[in-house]
């Protein structure tokens, strides 16, 4: 079978947790003899429409494209707005073959939609993995006010991929119903997929070393952060954390990443005094993997202001390096259930602070409830988070054309 793969960032430069989950999907599907296609932004200045290249035995089509990250709210909005369009124009100059048997299109982005619909229609089956809900978290947040002209645009954009799906995966149970609210009256044909994450090989741990030695937290008890930094990610729930546990000595919070939030948390770390807080940039999937062999506790923080429950990719990450999970998220997220009773880590509604800390105390000071979360994590990642069962799922629900 031909299938195109639609992330709005890939490899080697991408250094997203998506962007590690599309190509362990991608090199799936090639295992099981299927020929994968990898269609995602470029830059603006490649010589080609299409800079085009093999990675893992994957076909990559990157597109000539204007920066959808690192740049201002509007001019990501107007950059990702000609997303398809441009991906449009470079196939067509360059002759490629636009005909697939399978398109799996990853949201967000919104903007792809007018590309899978035309793929569509050379006779894809679009399969839409939906991992949040925009623009509905962002009039959650108060980025953008309800019934604006600017919510209106984006929700054009937002129906239009779904319009362009046979059918819609959101990531757990929980967000069926809200999904539902979201989208009425129209009805989608919609079922969960959950994100995934290969089993790990052999890491070189030798990075993740030389890192940690470099910022002096070879000493440190040390609680991580990997992953996206913007408003829905709520870091400052992580530094008030981080502040009360200053009075432990050998505890330090090393969070590492990007995103439109990264500045403002730097600068808060340092109003806030937090001398047992290191911020970092993002570093390569290699680099990331090998940093998780060298910490202690994977942490992540949800808005509790969401109304989609969403389930970070980063989890998958800790999971797979058998770290215990420290989360705090939105009332109702199937989080908390899934990781509590599996027992690989701890997991609370963000906003009950008094248990995010006790859960992290705990943590933190029983040496062998660690070790129990350690070998649950790992259990859980196979159990219910593999990319085996997620491309079971997608290739069982394609229909042909």
């Amino acid at each position: 079978m031909r299938i195109a793969i639609l992330p709005d960032a890939y490899l080697p430069e991408g250094t997203l947790i998506h962007v590690k989950m599309m190509h362990e999907l991608a090199v799936e599907l090639v295992n099981r003899g299927h020929d994968v296609v990898v269609i995602t932004p470029g830059t603006a200045n490649q010589s080609e429409p299409i800079y085009r290249f093999a990675l893992d035995s994957v076909d990559i089509w990157k597109f000539r494209s204007r920066p959808v990250r690192g740049v201002s709210h509007i001019q990501r909005a107007i950059n990702e707005t000609f997303l398809s369009w441009f991906a449009y124009t470079a196939i067509k100059k360059m002759k490629l073959n636009p005909r697939f048997d399978l398109v799996i299109n990853y949201a967000p982005t919104i903007f792809f939609g007018p590309l899978a619909r035309w793929l569509r229609g050379k006779g894809a089956y679009v399969y839409l993995v939906l991992r949040d809900f925009f623009p509905q978290w962002a009039v959650d947040e108060g980025l953008i006010r309800s019934g604006s002209l600017v919510e209106n645009y984006f929700r054009f954009f937002e129906r239009l991929n779904y319009k362009a799906s046979d059918v819609i995966a959101v990531q757990s149970p929980a967000n069926l119903p809200v999904f539902d609210e979201i989208v009425r009256p129209c009805h989608f044909p919609t079922e969960v997929l959950y994100n995934w994450a290969a089993q790990l090989p052999e890491i070189d741990k030798s990075f993740g070393r030389s890192f940690i030695e470099a910022h002096k937290l070879s000493e440190k008890f040390i609680f991580f952060y990997g992953g996206n930094i913007g408003h829905a990610q709520d870091i400052p729930y992580i530094l008030r954390l981080a502040q009360r546990l200053n009075v432990h000595v050998d505890v330090h919070f090393l969070i590492i990443g990007q995103g439109d939030q990264y500045k403002k948390i730097g600068l808060q770390i340092r109003e806030m005094g937090l001398t047992n807080t290191t911020l970092a940039p993002a570093v390569s999937q290699d680099e990331y993997r090998s940093i998780l062999t060298q910490v202690d506790v994977g942490v992540f923080t949800l808005a509790p202001s969401h109304r989609a429950h969403n389930f970070p990719g980063k989890i998958l990450g800790y999971l797979a390096a058998g770290l215990p999970v420290l989360g705090a998220v939105n009332r109702g997220n199937d989080l908390i259930e899934i990781i509590n009773q599996s027992g690989a880590g701890r997991v609370t509604v963000n906003g009950d602070y008094i248990r995010f800390v006790k859960d992290a105390i705990l943590i933190y000071e029983d040496v062998v409830a660690r070790k129990s979360m350690n070998e649950s994590a790992k259990e859980l990642l196979v159990k219910q988070f593999s990319v085996v069962a997620a491309a079971d799922q997608i290739l069982e629900r394609y229909i042909p054309k």
